[in-house]
């Protein structure tokens, strides 16, 4: 007898009926974007999370934590994108 077997998408397709399930998984989803967002633009901009650390005022512990997907204040994001060079879109 063999198991069947599903696939990952069709499994979060099903729980994203779920509007509690939906509402947690596109937070976890945003989360999950800016931290990699934070991350290329550091190493495109050629700089350690110790470097970007001193450029932001903002710790090096802070930085790795947003890198892995941590949440963090709009005030602290904007801290990291200016010491990058990144600017607002108005």
């Amino acid at each position: 007898m063999t198991a069947k077997t599903t696939k990952i998408s069709d499994m979060i397709d099903e729980n994203l009926k779920n509007p509690e399930f939906k509402e947690e998984y596109e937070k976890q989803m945003a989360l999950l974007e800016s931290a990699a967002a934070i991350m290329q633009a550091r190493e495109a901009a050629g700089v350690t999370q110790r470097e970007l650390a001193q450029r932001s005022g903002v710790p090096q512990a802070t930085i790795a934590r947003i890198e892995r997907g941590a949440n963090t204040s709009v005030a602290t994001m904007t801290k990291i994108a200016m010491a990058l060079g990144k600017k607002s879109k108005d």
